[in-house]
């Protein structure tokens, strides 16, 4: 098996705005007990550059997690479908004002 095989991958750009999701099958180890590799990313342009708004992912030795407001906190994970879905909502959420 390779290394890492993308299985999704989406990236959408709105008014300078980036929303992308990158999700890798991988060899399933004490760090990845799922196989399963991601990156969940809405990153806003300011003053010419982007900041990272809101996102999930499983760095290797920090588990599932989400980055908002600068600081990261532990999350659930229930497949990656699951949390793609969840995803969208929050990054519309945001983008909502809310």
């Amino acid at each position: 098996m390779p290394l890492a095989k993308l299985l999704f991958h989406r990236k959408r750009i709105i008014n300078e705005d980036i929303i992308e999701i990158k999700i890798w099958k991988i060899r399933k180890s004490n760090y990845f007990p799922e196989s399963i590799k991601y990156s969940m990313v809405y990153l806003k342009k300011k003053n010419g550059h982007y900041e990272r708004i809101f996102g999930y992912d499983n760095e290797r030795g920090k588990g599932h997690h989400e980055h908002r407001n600068g600081k990261e906190k532990s999350i659930e994970f229930r497949g990656w479908e699951h949390l793609v879905r969840q995803f969208y909502k929050e990054v519309e959420k945001i983008r909502k004002g809310g």
